[in-house]
């Protein structure tokens, strides 16, 4: 596949929706838009025009009228590193990115990335290799191990980390090897419930409840997504819960966001009348982990017949690292795609996605897999289970295909500003990415602005 078209169309006809709306789909521009080889753009005109296209079906579906979907690939690229060019007050909002995280060359010569951003995973690594939070002095510890135990030990301890792999190596490996049976993204059945009209009002997605109950970036971006295009949702987090502004911010826009802690009893039930009253949930936790609180996807389709489960995993939910955390670098690390845009293009180390691709378009892909559900739940009726996870999307991305794109300039602030729009907000003046999709007659836009963690009430 090399024309973003044809993987939309790969996309939507997977889900079995109606190949029609694949006529009202415009797609402009192309690879490369980013430095380095691997097809960024082509991912995030697929996956983002999926969204929307998906979006309009179900304004289709409700008033009889179809629309226009138009993305170009400028404006989808800058889409998938949001991010980056947010600003406040005209100042990047803090790093994301803690010094002593990134790759290290391990005593057996192989390099590890350790993930070290949140406040937890960066004390239990340094716990483990016994050392203070200097780049030099975690540089030093991880000389001591050889990578792929150094990746076992910290994995087993609930950290992150993962060591660089060729393509082929990652290909060989039971856990690739897992994924590779799996499609793009799941939607199953959970059970049966009574066909429900999705969405009120003048948006496709007015009046539909979603539970957030996502961190970093892919999980809220889905949320994002569906906010977009005129959903209620919800964010809950807890304050125990370690989180990155820059990440609240960018990913906070069109959701309310409120508080509740799963150690507490009246909590628990607090989010389950929160769940009984949603059209979707979307979690990002660990696998099993929601589940072992009584929050598994079959629990809650019990209380709310009629709802769409999407999860976000690391790995996915089959193989050997099925229960294993993970972030979109880590994933790069260990899948062969930062070797082969560093180490196998003649540097010194691996280097990553000029984008967290994997994260956007995982958000993307899980927005769309809920926007198919709910259309299925309008149709014929039911309860979905969708599954979507960072290793699958990697994959996909994958098997794109390659660009000559190295000497492609690497786009900058000023470079987007085309792309960018003003919001007011609690945390000051927002410069930001704007949608990228274009809607003929509903314009994905959202209604409020991000807020800060625990801003609202826990209730609809």
């Amino acid at each position: 596949m090399t024309d973003a078209a044809a993987v939309l169309g790969e996309l939507w006809r997977w889900a079995g929706e109606d190949p029609r709306a694949l006529e009202q789909a415009t797609l402009s521009g192309g690879d490369p838009m980013l430095p380095g080889n691997f097809k960024i753009a082509t991912a995030a005109l697929a996956s983002i025009a999926a969204a929307g296209l998906a979006a309009a079906e179900l304004w289709r579906l409700r008033t009889g009228r179809r629309q226009r979907v138009t993305v170009d690939a400028r404006a989808a690229a800058t889409a998938f590193r949001s991010e980056r060019y947010l600003r406040v007050d005209g100042r990047p909002p803090g790093d994301t990115w803690h010094p002593v995280s990134g790759f290290h060359r391990a005593g057996d010569g192989r390099f590890i990335l350790l993930h070290c951003n949140l406040p937890h995973l960066r004390e239990g690594a340094l716990r483990v290799l016994g050392c203070d939070a200097t780049r030099e002095a975690v540089a030093a510890a991880v000389g001591g191990w050889k990578a792929a135990e150094l990746e076992d030990t910290l994995a087993a301890a609930g950290l992150c980390a993962g060591m660089a792999r060729a393509p082929e190596e990652w290909r060989a490996h039971p856990q690739a090897a897992a994924i590779a049976r799996l499609p793009l993204l799941e939607i199953e059945r959970l059970g049966d419930a009574p066909p429900e009209a999705c969405g009120a009002g003048d948006r496709p997605l007015g009046g539909t409840r979603v539970l957030d109950l996502t961190r970093v970036i892919a999980g809220p971006v889905c949320g994002r997504t569906l906010a977009e295009h005129g959903a209620d949702v919800l964010l809950v987090t807890a304050e125990h819960l370690a989180s990155i502004e820059r990440l609240v911010i960018d990913t906070g826009h069109g959701k309310r966001s409120a508080r509740l802690d799963l150690r507490r009893a009246d909590h628990v039930e607090r989010l389950r009348t929160l769940v009984g009253q949603a059209d979707v949930v979307c979690q990002s936790y660990r696998p099993g982990a929601l589940a072992a609180r009584g929050f598994s996807a079959e629990a809650l389709a019990e209380i709310r017949p009629g709802l769409v489960y999407v999860t976000v995993s690391a790995y996915a939910h089959v193989g050997p690292w099925r229960e294993r955390r993970g972030f979109d670098s880590i994933v790069q690390s260990v899948s062969g795609i930062a070797h082969e845009g560093g180490v196998a293009a003649g540097m010194e180390r691996p280097k990553p996605l000029p984008a967290q691709a994997l994260d956007h378009a995982t958000g993307y892909l899980a927005a769309f897999g809920a926007m198919v559900a709910l259309a299925r739940r309008a149709r014929e009726g039911g309860s979905y289970l969708v599954r979507v996870s960072l290793a699958q999307t990697g994959r996909w991305i994958d098997g794109l295909g390659r660009v000559d794109g190295q000497r492609v300039p690497d786009p900058t602030v000023d470079d987007v500003g085309e792309y960018l729009q003003t919001t007011e907000a609690p945390f000051g003046v927002l410069r930001h990415v704007a949608p990228a999709a274009k809607l003929s007659e509903t314009p994905a836009r959202w209604a409020r602005p991000p807020v800060p963690l625990g801003t609202h009430t826990p209730g609809w």
